[in-house]
């Protein structure tokens, strides 16, 4: 009996350290709150139209520090640096912007690391509407 009483303490005990580590572990992992929702400004959303020339992934505060996806889109004003989403967002949406592809982006007009840029909210593909933030710009999953 004592030998039963003293295994389920220790196991009780092992359990206990275990969900510990554990809610430590998914504490420390966390990211920090949501810079890319912090930079999106609705007063400052604009409508743009034009073609991707390029697409580029690399870590951003957009993307919350990790690696992002963006695109390059060329419009009647100049070519735009189009902040879209984390790129493991785009990857689990199996969501892929070409060069060559018409789009109409909504977003808010930013300026990241000294150059001026648009956080995509939604983007319009022919009869495809994607959307990626909420109007105050949280990330959103993707919906088609």
């Amino acid at each position: 009996m004592k030998l039963s009483s003293f295994f389920l303490g220790t196991v009780f005990a092992i359990a206990v350290i275990a969900g510990l580590l554990l809610i430590v572990g998914v504490k420390f992992q966390t990211p920090p709150p949501g810079e890319g929702a912090a930079l999106y400004n609705a007063s400052s959303e604009a409508v743009l139209k034009g073609v991707v020339r390029e697409t580029r992934d690399f870590k951003c505060p957009v993307s919350e520090h990790e690696i992002g996806s963006h695109l390059m889109l060329e419009t009647a004003d100049g070519i735009v640096l189009v902040h879209l989403a984390p790129g493991r967002v785009m990857r689990s949406q199996q969501l892929v912007f070409a060069p060559g592809d018409q789009l109409q982006v909504l977003g808010s007009r930013v300026r990241v690391a000294g150059n001026q840029g648009l956080i995509a909210r939604e983007i319009t593909k022919g009869n495809e509407v994607y959307v990626f933030r909420d109007p105050e710009g949280k990330l959103l999953l993707v919906q088609r």
